[in-house]
């Protein structure tokens, strides 16, 4: 994405439009813009399960110029009124936008932003607001909280573990802590989101993971580890379809499968595509209008008939 800013004071700008979830779905999946240089674009659901409810957030460097404000404009045609435009003050947008997060209490893990004390009992992790997405707060990666920490009370033991698209490194830290003994990779195709994982990892005294920039599973550094008895990938359901094969390839034979950043309308595709490299479906935990799923590999390791196909695979860094 990329955007055109005008000449105006320097400062955080903020272009907002109402949208509907449809209109987010395609924004979250990366739109082109013709624009120079970009805006980070966010989307977020104004009224709980209201399709018609979501709004869109624009945030330019400098003031926008009307052409960079009529490009977002044009990316919720449903809004039907003029973009709000407003000056921020001089700080990092991203991390006021996500200061305010009540911290997280699910299962044995307590996710938090600041200085709030754990409750008894809990794994802390500390994710501090900042420049990477996957604060544990959006349904699909509370989800996958939810479901590894009662993979790891039902009994189930991995050694070794993936985590693909990683953003800010707390679903492979959550892996580190239930199965201490596990060899974790994680990876991420954002150079940005793997120095995040990397500074809160130290910063909740996690060691041992190793950290990967990478296209998926298209790095030497993630196919020479595996087979993998666990792999995570919470990304978007396009790239969720799109990377199956290469997900199948580099699990065990009956590793377990954790899928999230899919709307419950996109189960049945994600699914079918899994299901066609000899997954099985194990287990769906919906939330809202998303859903998480467990797969189990086949008995057999997977071969893909022939090499990746990269369709499907734009905007798969946007993790939630």
């Amino acid at each position: 994405m990329s955007a055109d800013v005008g000449g105006g004071p320097a400062g955080s700008w903020k272009v907002t439009l109402p949208c509907t979830r449809a209109e987010a779905e395609a924004i979250d999946a990366g739109p082109e813009l013709p624009l120079d240089p970009a805006p980070t674009l966010a989307t977020s659901e104004e009224v709980l399960d209201d399709a018609e409810a979501w709004r869109l957030d624009a945030y330019f460097a400098q003031q926008p110029s009307a052409h960079a404000i009529a490009a977002i404009a044009a990316l919720a045609p449903s809004a039907g009124a003029a973009p709000l435009v407003e000056r921020l003050a001089d700080e990092d947008w991203v991390t006021i936008s996500q200061a305010g997060l009540a911290p997280l209490h699910v299962g044995r893990f307590f996710v938090h932003a600041g200085d709030e004390t754990p409750p008894a009992g809990t794994r802390a992790l500390r994710i501090a607001a900042g420049r990477a997405f996957g604060t544990g707060h959006h349904e699909t990666t509370s989800g996958c909280l939810a479901m590894l920490d009662a993979l790891e009370r039902d009994g189930a033991a991995f050694a070794s573990v993936v985590d693909i698209g990683t953003g800010t490194g707390l679903l492979a830290f959550a892996a580190a802590y239930l199965w201490p003994g596990a060899a974790i990779v994680a990876t991420d195709i954002d150079p940005v989101a793997v120095d995040v994982t990397r500074e809160n990892a130290a910063a909740n005294g996690v060691e041992g993971i190793a950290l990967v920039v990478a296209d998926g599973t298209l790095d030497p550094a993630v196919v020479g580890p595996a087979p993998y008895e666990l792999v995570i990938a919470n990304i978007l359901a396009g790239p969720l379809v799109s990377m199956a094969p290469e997900l199948a390839a580099i699990a065990a034979p009956g590793a377990t499968i954790v899928l999230a950043g899919l709307l419950e309308t996109q189960r049945a595709a994600v699914v079918a595509a899994y299901q066609a490299c000899g997954c099985a479906l194990a287990e769906v935990d919906r939330r809202g209008d998303w859903s998480v799923l467990r797969l189990t590999a086949g008995a057999e390791r997977f071969v893909p008939s022939g090499p990746f196909d990269p369709k499907g695979r734009d905007g798969w860094a946007l993790d939630l």
